[in-house]
């Protein structure tokens, strides 16, 4: 902004600050005066004896009587839904698919089979190292016999039950080997699109399909970095999906460790039950977490508090006066502010005429409503 412009601003705003000063003292000087016309006209006008609020009279102000009221501290994220469990399904070796036993969309079981590869030279391998055990065993079998009979030395029979093993072990390796050829479900869940067909060669880095279990689902989103030490396990969370209505609820399990570092916030998982499978996950959810529930918190209008450069304060009705009243404030709602000190149960608090009220001086009321049922003046008919 250059200094013109900045000086222009400033001229306007102490022009307007001297209008609201003086301009009262004015009005009240006229009603000293006893040639001035009357500014109502006849008595009990508004203007005259009885009015309310007239120039040089009590500020006619409306007043609620403060009652505790539930608070919920709730703030708004949003996040993300994640299946319970997921995997994308594929081969820890590469051949060719021999045969797929699941259909698209499919609910498995875990360890069902899902997919076979050929693995034909193996089981020759594996059905030769049978043979070959079958034999040792037999030699092994005889050897035990001549060393009873003590016909050959225990070195000899200890070589033939190390063949035994040695074959043994080998098989059981090629067996091994073989499992790796049939691709099973890691867990229970439903099996997504199919992106091989038999006969297919596929690689470890090729996808077979997706599976996700989502009996359950997981609700991934942060909170600021000043909320941190406010949530825990087991606070509640509602939420909305792909911009609908409806309301779902879930349970934080889960609160990272750390706070991230760029965008200084905090990490928190919920777990939501989906026994419908109306929940997908990948979609956006908006988030309502509540940190803490105050039973009785003091909550007054956002318009009966003025700034101050020490603080904030309030004006209190007490003796037909306005009486000031320091404040410390806590939650701020989009209508109402809770007050953690200088407001008490039953006080009655003045919210309107606060730019005329003067600190300890008689004011008139015209209302008084419950902090329950007053109205804002955004919304006042």
């Amino acid at each position: 902004m250059s200094k013109p412009v900045k000086r222009t601003l400033i001229i306007v705003i102490v022009l307007v600050i001297a209008a609201v000063i003086i301009l009262p003292r004015l009005g009240a000087s006229k009603a000293d005066n006893p040639k001035a016309p009357a500014a109502g006209g006849a008595p009990g006008g508004k203007g005259g004896p009885g009015g309310g609020g007239g120039p040089g009279g009590p500020v006619a102000v409306n007043v609620v009587v403060v009652q505790p009221q539930a608070l919920n501290n709730v703030i708004q994220s949003n996040g993300t839904v994640l299946a319970n469990e997921e995997v994308e399904v594929r081969s820890e070796i590469s051949g060719i698919i021999e045969k797929i036993n699941f259909k698209e969309g499919q609910q498995v079981r875990k360890g069902q089979l899902l997919a076979s590869l050929n693995d034909d030279e193996l089981q020759a391998q594996a059905e030769r190292l049978a043979y070959t055990v079958k034999l040792n065993e037999q030699v092994e079998s005889r050897q035990k016999q001549l060393l009873e009979r003590e016909a050959i030395s225990r070195q000899e029979y200890d070589i033939a039950l190390a063949d035994v093993n040695t074959i043994k072990a080998d098989l059981q390796r090629v067996r091994a080997q073989i499992a790796r050829y049939y691709i099973r479900a890691p867990f229970s869940g439903e099996i997504g699109l199919r992106y091989v067909s038999e006969g297919s060669y596929v690689s470890p880095t090729t996808q077979i399909a997706s599976m996700q279990d989502i009996d359950q689902v997981k609700i991934d989103f942060t909170v600021p970095e000043k909320y941190s030490d406010l949530v825990q396990r087991g606070d509640s969370v509602s939420f909305t999906v792909g911009g609908g209505d409806k309301k779902y609820g879930a349970l934080v399990y889960a609160v990272e460790s750390k706070i991230d570092l760029n965008t200084r916030s905090l990490r928190v998982r919920a777990l939501a039950k989906n026994p419908n499978h109306t929940l997908i996950p990948g979609s956006f959810a908006k988030i309502e977490l509540t940190l803490e529930r105050i039973p009785n918190a003091i909550m007054i209008p956002t318009e009966a508090l003025i700034p101050e450069l020490q603080g904030q304060k309030v004006y209190l009705l007490k003796g037909g006066k306005a009486i000031p009243s320091p404040v410390k404030t806590g939650i701020r709602m989009a209508r109402q502010i809770q007050v953690t000190e200088g407001v008490s149960d039953k006080d009655s608090l003045i919210v309107t005429g606060l730019l005329q009220v003067k600190d300890s001086a008689a004011v008139k009321v015209r209302e008084v409503k419950t902090t329950q049922t007053y109205k804002p003046l955004a919304t006042e008919e």
